[in-house]
């Protein structure tokens, strides 16, 4: 594995938001306490907790699958939090 990883925060508005990152908790910190380095879809919905996240073999891969994520409905996104969590 190259160290890329797809993740699912869980805004405090109750929101998905899907990033990749080679550091996922210092990527959940960024989105937490940096107004430079978090997305701005994140900054308004602080706190954000990670909700879910995937090893992926390369960058293109994660973005690829990151891709795929995104275009999942409500109910999906949280039945693939609910599955990975049951693992």
């Amino acid at each position: 594995m190259s160290g890329w990883y797809v993740y699912m925060v869980r805004c405090a508005d109750d929101t998905l938001y899907t990033g990749i990152s080679k550091n996922v908790g210092k990527r959940i910190k960024e989105h937490n306490y940096d107004d430079a380095l978090g997305s701005r879809y994140t900054r308004p919905r602080r706190p954000v907790t990670l909700a879910y996240q995937e090893a992926a073999r390369s960058r293109s891969e994660a973005t690829q699958r990151e891709r795929i994520i995104r275009r999942l409905t409500r109910k999906q996104k949280e039945a693939l939090i609910k599955e990975a969590n049951r693992n």
